[in-house]
């Protein structure tokens, strides 16, 4: 099954006490959003990539030209709201929604979550991580809830049968992701130094993997 993905960037980031956009808010040196679209086009399973802005975000509208994606301009009436006129406006069906915020996202990640979602039998799926993922990194909890008595928060990630936006109550599916790359959503200073962190950390392993491949490769060589 393949998806569009809808990339929600039209928000404010007023947590973040930031004097430009969010979405462009720089983590190792590129935006965020950049990352959540690299992600997106390694993905198998993502088929179109819709970037959703706002009058809030017009620089990380531009900013968009230089991938190959949609880019529709919301109302900016809130991430719920906007999220739905994106779907109707375009007429979205199966939709995989995924805020700008996720830097540490991957491809595999993505077509994990859609493979599962695709399994569920159920039109609307939103993936979790565990609280304890949260403060192990030394983050807080927002928004906690409950799955099977595990306490867990949303990961800004959802997907949902686009033709059913507007029921009022659909049966969902609540993934859980024991991930510490799913559980940093860059809201606050604090998350963006554990961003920086844990990518500067999985950088220097796929550096350190680089090397020994090259060192094998170059001993079977000689």
């Amino acid at each position: 099954m393949s998806v569009t993905a809808l990339v929600m960037a039209g928000g404010r980031g007023t947590r973040m006490g930031l004097g430009g956009e969010k979405p462009l808010l720089k983590v190792g040196g590129k935006p965020m959003i950049e990352h959540v679209i690299t992600a997106l086009m390694n993905s198998r399973r993502v088929s179109d990539i819709v970037v959703a802005v706002s009058k809030y975000t017009p620089q990380t509208a531009e900013f968009m030209e230089r991938f190959p994606v949609k880019v529709l301009k919301t109302p900016g009436r809130g991430y719920i709201s906007d999220m739905k006129y994106a779907i109707k406006r375009l007429k979205l069906k199966k939709v995989l929604i995924i805020s700008a915020d996720l830097p540490l996202v991957t491809g595999r990640i993505i077509d994990r979550i859609i493979e599962k979602y695709s399994k569920c039998d159920k039109p609307a799926m939103t993936v979790a991580v565990p609280l304890e993922i949260r403060k192990k990194l030394g983050l807080k909890g927002e928004y906690v809830f409950k799955v099977e008595s595990i306490p867990v928060v949303p990961a800004g990630i959802n997907l949902i049968d686009g033709r059913r936006i507007d029921e009022e109550e659909l049966d969902e599916e609540v993934l859980i992701l024991k991930d510490d790359y799913v559980a940093v959503n860059v809201n606050t200073p604090l998350d963006l130094s554990v961003a920086e962190r844990l990518l500067s950390e999985r950088l220097r392993e796929i550096n350190r993997t680089t090397r020994i491949r090259s060192s094998l490769k170059t001993f079977r060589n000689i």
